[in-house]
């Protein structure tokens, strides 16, 4: 049992202002595994004021000093990457093998590429009669979600730090246990008092306190395109700077000169890619587009796929590739949507909204996939957030980008062709902050954002980097 029942202020472990606490759960068998302190708004304004306190000093070390604290960050929980994949299974459902990769893996990456950006960004350049300086923004409040939630944490904290800023966390309420072991890490490498702090609860109190206090000169979000509206207007009532990333329906066309071969590996890349992390993704290639004429393979070949390889299972099984949801509410939310569908006339290809056979206990869903989807059904549309993909068929290049940018999201998307060239003249038709071109690989330092409801302003490598910094000119 993971028992907390303290925050992280001004580098010691403090008693929460709070009452009450909110019990943890694993998703793998409903059981009770951690409990948080329930914090409050007292919190965040004691968190922010120490924050604010270490900013000062903080903002003034060289990159250099900075960057050394990031390293040694990662140092450490590269020692811990067992114990951290292993509680996000817990909390999230990814299958440990893919949890250490992923979850333990990419934020360690985040703290060592923050680390080397620091200390070779060029922080002054001369404009004319003007030295152009870019500064840290101040102090930044995290709020974090919990499907990828070590990752996410890190994506914010480490580049936020490695710039200057001092950093308010919250992390999900759901998924907070991976934090803690974060900031037993940061506080075991000396980072000075007050640079981080974290403070446990629910967005309604804690992140709507971090999003409306005037201490906070930066909120930096990643959640539902709902709760990114809240935060977004919350923070609008003291002008501060907000960066969102939030939740997608991302389409993935597979263009009509592919092969049988090549079109037989992109439906199944494209059902992995739709059931990543159980399709608790926000990049989710949730949409296939398929040419008409071939709408029959592609459901065949997704079905063989899905009942193969892609069965609910342990997550800490060997060979698992589909772990459960991370909570009874996803279960209820995902088996409504698969409902949805099924009611407005979607072709049921394989799964549906009964519970899978064998797995009594735990939050999991049976793999699903619907065929003969119209872009204006509800499955189409809104974001599921679970093992569910809808295929639709199209009659031409123009009606296949026509409907990828049919969508309130631009998040992510993927292209498949048998020539890369057209492909890619494809890709940069789709309104989207990043698309994958014939199955190319994420990369974790490249910038990461949405277009439309899928948020604004970037994470990741030097563009994540400068999200932290503002502009300075100088004039001489």
């Amino acid at each position: 049992m993971h028992e907390h029942d303290t925050i992280y202020i001004d580098g010691a472990w403090v008693p929460s202002q709070g009452t009450g606490s909110i019990e943890v759960f694993d998703s793998t068998n409903g059981e009770v595994i951690g409990r948080i302190p329930d914090g409050s708004a007292a919190d965040v304004d004691a968190a922010v004021q120490a924050a604010r306190a270490a900013f000062p000093e903080w903002s003034a070390k060289s990159p250099e000093e900075r960057a050394k604290f990031c390293s040694r960050i990662a140092e450490g929980l590269g020692a811990r990457m067992d114990e951290i994949a292993t509680v996000v299974t817990q909390e999230a459902g990814m299958p440990k093998w893919l949890s250490l990769l992923v979850q333990a893996g990419l934020p360690i990456n985040s703290f060592a590429t923050a680390a080397a950006i620091a200390e070779s960004y060029e922080y002054e350049t001369t404009l004319g009669n003007s030295v152009i300086r870019r500064e840290p923004v101040g102090v930044v409040g995290a709020i974090t979600p919990w499907n990828y939630p070590l990752h996410q944490v890190a994506a914010k904290v480490a580049y936020a730090m490695a710039a200057g800023c001092t950093v308010v966390l919250k992390p999900s309420e759901v998924a907070p246990l991976d934090a803690y072991i974060l900031t037993e890490v940061i506080h075991d490498v000396g980072l000075p008092a007050g640079v981080f702090n974290l403070v446990t609860g629910s967005g309604a109190k804690v992140g709507e306190a971090i999003s409306q206090h005037p201490g906070v000169d930066m909120v930096s979000f990643t959640g539902s395109t709902r709760a990114g509206k809240a935060v977004a207007a919350a923070a609008s009532t003291t002008l501060k700077r907000v960066a969102l990333e939030l939740g997608g329906k991302s389409a993935n066309i597979l263009l009509d000169d592919l092969d049988d071969a090549a079109f037989e590996k992109a439906v199944r890349d494209g059902v992995g890619k739709a059931y990543l992390n159980s399709g608790q993704t926000c990049t989710a290639l949730t949409r296939m587009l398929v040419p008409t004429g071939r709408l029959a393979d592609a459901e065949r070949i997704a079905a063989d796929e899905v009942e193969t390889n892609y069965q609910p299972t342990d997550p800490f099984a060997a060979g698992a590739r589909l772990g459960p949801l991370s909570s009874q509410a996803q279960v209820d939310r995902v088996t409504s949507y698969i409902q949805k569908g099924i009611d407005e006339g979607a072709k049921l290809v394989t799964g549906g909204p009964e519970r899978p056979e064998g797995l009594e206990k735990g939050y999991y869903v049976r793999p699903t996939v619907f065929s003969e989807v119209r872009n204006d059904m509800t499955i189409a549309q809104e974001e599921i957030f679970g093992p569910v993909l809808s295929i639709l068929p199209y009659d031409s290049e123009d009606d296949a980008v026509a409907i990828a940018n049919d969508s309130l999201y631009g998040l992510s998307g993927g292209v498949w062709g048998g020539d890369a060239d057209r492909a890619k003249d494809v890709a940069r038709q789709i309104r989207t902050g990043q698309i994958e071109i014939n199955g190319g690989a994420f990369n974790p330092n490249a910038p990461f954002g949405g277009y439309k409801q899928s948020g604004y302003g970037r994470e990741y490598g030097t563009h994540g980097f400068e999200e932290f910094l503002e502009t300075k000119a100088m004039q001489l």
